[in-house]
């Protein structure tokens, strides 16, 4: 576990291991928070008007370190706008996923709601615009298609 100030990361990695939102709510969970927020970004069964049968995610061989980046800035940017704890679980999955598999699952705990959501959102964020993770989505029609390489 990584601390500095009050914030605590207590999870963040990628994962060829299905991921939960209720582990991840249940490992920032304290008596000190007020408000835990959840993110959970699934596979959904269309993108652009095409169906989805499934999705796989690569990642390159930094992905790891880059997320442990991601996290620890955002750490620094807020450290010192609460003495009270923040606790910060997220983690991406790699590998194959099918409809409704979550793919990126972040849980934030706070003293109250507001910091709460905006921690959490600014890591999802940070982390789909960051991370060097690549979908590559199986359209139900034969089609296959590459998000995010080359960005």
């Amino acid at each position: 576990m990584v601390t500095e100030s009050s914030f605590e990361v207590v999870h963040a990695v990628l994962s060829a291991e299905p991921i939960s939102v209720d582990q991840a709510i249940a490992a920032v969970e304290s008596d000190t928070a007020g408000a835990v927020v959840s993110f959970s970004g699934v596979v959904r069964n269309h993108d652009g008007g095409k169906a989805v049968d499934r999705l796989s995610y690569s990642a390159h061989p930094t992905a790891h370190q880059v997320l442990a980046d991601v996290v620890a800035t955002l750490i620094a940017e807020h450290a010192g706008e609460t003495g009270q704890p923040v606790r910060i679980w997220a983690a991406h999955r790699v590998g194959k996923l099918e409809i409704g598999d979550p793919a990126l699952v972040c849980a934030v705990s706070a003293s109250h709601r507001g910091q709460a959501f905006a921690i959490c959102s600014e890591l999802v964020d940070r982390i789909k615009e960051q991370v060097p993770i690549w979908k590559e989505q199986f359209f139900s029609d034969g089609t296959v298609e590459w998000v995010g390489a080359g960005e």
